[in-house]
C-alpha cells in the first residue's frame, strides 16, 4: 500500500490566528480531529488521527519531536516559532515502525535546532553542525555489520538503508544516534539495534523502511509544500458530456447515481500526494459524497424534489441548475428484516494492510448495528469459494465476528465463483418485503474463472433477476479495479464505495448504513425537456456513464439507479441561456426536408419539465412524477450555501479532468466559493474538501 504522509512546514501554518500548535494543525491534515473534552473555553484539546483509532481502544496517536517519542504534555510544551515541519504518519507509514504503538497514527515533529532530548530517558548521542564529526559517525554507521543494522529516521520520517546512504553529509544539520533497551517499546524490534536520527538542511520525505516489498515499490516521495499536477494520461476514458441544442435534442435522460467511491479514490490520491488519473474522476459521485439539506418527502413520496437556479460560477454568463432527490427516511426500528451475504476476497491480492486487515475491522461496524431479526451469512473466494458462516441471526455477534477474525489471504481469485455462491446463499435464506443483498468486498481483481468486465456485466444481470442486490466495497491501491466494481454495483442494483480508512468505513456502514443498505426506490431515472425559448444550450454535468436513451426512460425492463433511506442525490445542468454568445453553442442546422419542432403554446415562465420514474424495491412497475421548473434565477451571492458547495465540487472535478468546456481553473476561485457553502459540516468533510482543493495547482 501507499502510506498515508502528510508533510506540512511552518510556512503553511504560522499566519493562521491560533496561538496553538494543536490548534495550528486542525484543517491541515486529512483526518486529524482537534476537538476539546468539554465545552468550556481553554479545556484541553482531544487529537484524534481519523481513520487510524477506531480500531483501538485508545485514540491519542503517538508523538515524536526531533526522533524522541514524547508524552502529550511534552508536545504540548513546544512552541509554535521552534517548529520547522510536521509529519502526519498513518496507516502502514505509522505501524511499519512504531508497530502497535502506532496504530493510531503518528505525529512527528522536527524542530528548527533539531535538538530537542525529550525527558532524559534515552541515551542520546549528539552531533550537531560539525561536518568532521558527522561525517566520521556516518562511516562509523556504515561500517556496522548488516545484522547489527539500526532503524534510520530523516527528517521524522523512516528510511531503508539505501536512501541513508546515498544522503549527502552536506546536506546534514544534526545527527543523533539512540542507544537504550527502552527504545524497543516504541520503535519494536527495528529498534533493538538503537535508531539513527538526522535532520537535514531541507526537509525532505523519503521512502519508508517497510518490509513488504510490494509495499515499497508502491510508496511515492512527496515533497513538502508541492502542488500536484494534474495528469493528462489517458485510460478507460469516458467522453464528457457536450453541450446539446435543445432545437435538436429536446430531451435529456439519464439513470441517479448514488456511488460516492470516486471522491474517496480521488482524496486518496491527493493524501497521498500522487497525481490523480482523469478518469478516476466521476464528477457526479464526488457531488454525492455529500449531503445536502433537502427536506423530507411528504405524503406517500418516497421522495422529495428540489430545484434551484443560479450563475455558473466558472463562467458567469452561463447558468447552472441544480436538481436534488432526498429519499424517505425511514426510522430504524421500522425498517425491514436484512438478509445479508458478506463475499468476501481472500486471496493473495488482499494480503496489505489496508486490504484484508481493514476489510475486517470495518465489516464488524456492520455487524454490530445487526438486529435478531436480521441475518449475516459469509462466503469466502480465493482459488475456489467457500462458505464459512451459514446464514446466522444478528443476535449471535460474537460468532460473526469470530468467523471474519479468521479469514487469512491467499491463493488465486476467483470472483465468479464466490458470487455464484452468494447469490445462492442469498436465495436459499431469502425474506419475502426484506431487504436481501450480497455485500462484496474485494479490490475487483478476479483472475480465475468468469473474470472480464463482460464476464461480470452478464453475469449480475442475470442473478439481480432473483431480487437480491448487491453493493460493492473496494479496498486497496496499486492493483485495485475501480471499473469492474462500478460495473457490478451498477447492474446488481446496488452502491460502490471505496474504503479506504476507518473513517471512511465508519461513514458508509455506520453513520449512513440505512441509506447505502435499504432501497426505498430502484430504477430512477430522470427525463429533463428544456425550454427553446430560454436554453440555448444544456449540458449534463457527469454522469456519462449513467445517460439512457429518451426511449428508455419509460421502458420498466431497462435498469436505472436505486436511491437508499434518506439519502440524497443531486444533478447539475450547465445552460447558456437565449441571446447568449458562446463558443460552446451550436446552432440548428438548415434542413431541406424538415424543420425542428418549434414550441407549441405559451411557456414563457417555464424553464424546463422534469420528469421522474421509479419502482418500488420489490415492484416491477414504475411511477411516473412530473415537475415543472420556473424560469427564475437568482443571483450567484443568494444562491443557497448547498448549490454553492456542489458548485464548487463539481468545478473541481471539472478542473481534476481538465476540462475543455471551462476555462477559469483558478484554485483560489474555487476555494473561495466552497468556503461560502462551508457550513452543517459536522464531521468536517467539506473543510477537509477545501483542503484538497489548495493541493492542486
Amino acid at each position: 500500500m501507499a502510506a498515508a504522509i502528510t508533510t506540512l512546514s511552518v510556512e503553511e501554518v504560522e499566519d493562521r490566528a491560533n496561538a496553538s500548535l494543536i490548534q495550528n494543525l486542525q484543517g491541515q491534515v486529512a483526518g486529524l480531529n482537534i476537538g476539546t473534552d468539554s465545552e468550556q473555553p481553554g479545556a484541553d484539546s482531544t487529537i484524534i488521527l481519523r481513520g487510524v483509532g477506531t480500531i483501538n481502544g485508545t485514540i491519542e496517536p503517538l508523538f515524536v519531536v526531533d526522533g524522541i517519542p514524547v508524552d502529550e504534555d511534552g508536545f504540548r510544551s513546544i512552541s509554535q516559532n521552534d517548529i520547522a515541519s510536521y509529519n502526519i504518519l498513518k496507516d502502514a507509514a505509522a505501524t511499519s515502525i512504531y508497530g502497535n504503538r502506532g496504530a493510531n497514527g503518528v505525529i512527528v515533529i522536527t524542530t528548527k535546532s533539531g535538538n530537542y532530548s525529550g525527558d532524559g530517558n534515552y541515551n542520546i548521542q549528539q552531533v550537531q553542525g560539525d561536518r568532521e564529526e558527522i561525517r566520521r559517525k556516518i562511516r562509523e554507521i556504515n561500517t556496522t555489520p548488516r545484522t547489527d543494522k539500526p532503524l534510520y529516521i530523516i527528517d521524522g520520517v523512516p528510511v531503508d538503508e539505501e536512501t541513508f546512504n546515498s544522503l549527502n553529509s552536506d546536506e546534514i544539520s544534526d545527527l543523533k544516534i539512540l542507544k537504550d533497551p527502552y527504545l524497543t517499546a516504541v520503535y519494536g524490534s527495528k529498534g533493538k539495534n538503537g535508531v539513527v536520527i538526522i535532520n537535514t538542511n531541507k526537509i525532505i520525505v523519503h521512502k519508508h523502511n517497510i518490509d513488504n516489498e510490494e509495499d515499497v515499490n508502491s510508496l511515492q516521495e512527496i515533497k513538502p509544500n508541492a502542488k500536484i499536477q494534474i495528469d493528462q494520461e489517458d485510460y478507460e476514458s469516458f467522453e464528457e458530456n457536450e453541450f446539446e441544442n435543445p432545437a435538436i435534442a429536446p430531451l435529456s435522460t439519464f439513470s441517479i447515481d448514488v456511488d460516492n467511491a470516486s471522491y474517496t479514490n480521488v482524496r486518496r490520491f491527493l493524501n497521498n500526494g500522487q497525481t490523480v488519473p482523469k478518469d478516476a474522476v466521476r464528477i457526479e459521485e464526488m457531488i454525492n459524497f455529500f449531503k445536502y439539506q433537502y427536506p423530507q418527502p411528504t405524503g406517500d413520496e418516497p421522495f422529495s424534489i428540489n430545484t434551484e437556479y443560479s450563475d455558473a460560477p466558472w463562467n458567469k454568463k452561463h447558468k447552472l441548475l441544480k436538481i436534488g432527490l432526498k429519499g424517505v427516511d425511514i426510522p430504524t426500528q421500522d425498517l425491514p428484516a436484512s438478509n445479508f451475504v458478506f463475499l468476501i476476497d481472500v486471496s493473495g491480492s488482499m494480503n496489505s494492510s489496508n486490504k484484508l486487515p481493514l476489510l475486517k475491522e470495518s465489516m464488524k461496524l456492520l455487524v454490530n448495528q445487526m438486529r435478531e431479526e436480521d441475518r449475516i451469512a459469509i462466503v469466502v473466494y480465493a482459488g475456489a469459494a467457500g462458505l464459512v458462516l451459514p446464514s446466522t441471526s444478528g443476535a449471535e455477534k460474537s460468532k460473526i465476528i469470530a468467523a471474519l477474525d479468521e479469514l487469512e489471504s491467499g491463493g488465486s481469485t476467483a470472483g465468479g465463483a464466490g458470487i455464484e455462491l452468494a447469490y445462492k446463499t442469498a436465495q436459499e435464506n431469502f425474506i419475502k418485503k426484506g431487504n436481501n443483498c450480497v455485500i462484496l468486498a474485494t479490490d475487483g481483481d478476479f483472475n480465475v474463472g468468469a473474470s472480464s468486465n463482460g464476464d461480470m456485466q452478464t453475469l449480475i444481470e442475470e442473478k439481480r433477476k432473483s431480487g437480491v442486490f448487491l453493493t460493492c466495497l473496494g479496498y486497496g491501491m496499486g492493483n485495485y479495479k475501480d471499473s469492474k466494481m462500478e460495473i457490478l454495483a451498477d447492474k446488481g442494483n446496488g452502491n460502490y464505495a471505496y474504503i479506504d480508512t476507518m473513517q471512511e468505513a465508519d461513514r458508509f456502514l455506520q453513520k449512513e448504513f440505512k441509506g447505502s443498505m435499504y432501497a426505498i426506490a430502484k430504477d430512477v431515472k430522470i427525463q429533463i425537456e428544456f425550454n427553446p425559448k430560454h436554453v440555448q444550450s444544456y449540458r449534463l454535468i457527469g454522469y456519462e456513464n449513467r445517460k439512457l436513451r429518451d426511449e428508455d426512460f419509460a421502458n420498466d425492463a431497462i435498469d436505472a439507479g436505486e436511491l437508499g433511506s434518506g439519502h440524497t442525490v443531486t444533478a447539475l445542468y450547465e445552460i447558456i441561456p437565449v441571446g447568449v454568445n458562446s463558443n460552446f453553442f451550436t446552432p440548428t442546422p438548415e434542413l431541406k426536408y424538415s424543420q425542428p419542432n418549434a414550441v407549441a403554446g405559451n411557456y414563457s415562465d417555464e424553464l424546463a419539465t422534469i420528469k421522474f420514474r421509479h419502482k418500488k424495491p420489490d415492484e416491477d412497475v414504475s411511477k411516473e412524477t412530473v415537475k415543472v421548473i420556473p424560469n427564475v434565477a437568482v443571483p450567484l451571492y443568494n444562491a443557497s450555501g448547498d448549490f454553492k458547495f456542489a458548485a464548487a465540487v463539481a468545478w473541481f472535478g471539472l478542473k481534476l479532468r481538465d476540462s475543455e468546456l471551462i476555462q477559469n481553473k483558478e484554485s483560489d476561485a474555487i476555494k473561495k466559493l466552497a468556503k461560502e457553502g462551508l457550513y452543517n459540516d459536522p464531521e468536517d468533510y467539506r473543510a477537509e474538501f477545501i483542503r484538497l482543493v489548495n493541493r492542486v495547482e
